[in-house]
């Protein structure tokens, strides 16, 4: 069983940035697919950037992300970064990453519940 914890969440101001890190062990991280949510006070879970498993680079994002953040991996530290750029307050959100095996066919899914295992998440929080 894979785990997965989250790091590097925080308070800045609009305009500023994060990188948030997830760790993973108890498996390989090539073999997994990993999804960054969020969810804010009254809203559902929201995908935010997905990153294919071993090799791949793929990714998608959500449409009001892209440009602002990106996700990589090194997969020699089981580690998922999200580098947020440009936060806006409605940024603002508990941030989780998610890990799911990869199998034939399956290519980056947004939706958290895709996702087999997910880490506690950190807080981000952008103020005005």
């Amino acid at each position: 069983q894979v785990q997965l914890v989250e790091s590097g969440g925080g308070l800045v101001q609009s305009g500023g940035s994060l990188r948030l890190s997830c760790v993973t062990s108890g498996a390989p991280l090539d073999d997994y697919l990993v999804l960054w949510f969020r969810q804010a006070p009254g809203r559902a879970r929201e995908g935010v950037s997905c990153i294919n498993a071993g090799n791949d680079s793929s990714t998608d994002s959500l449409e009001a992300v892209k440009g602002r953040f990106t996700v990589s991996r090194d997969n020699a530290k089981n580690t998922v970064y999200l580098q947020m750029n440009s936060l806006k307050s409605e940024d603002t959100a508990v941030y989780h990453c998610a890990a799911l095996r990869s199998r034939r066919g399956l290519y980056c899914p947004l939706n958290p519940i895709s996702y087999l295992y997910w880490g506690q998440g950190t807080q981000v929080t952008v103020s005005p």
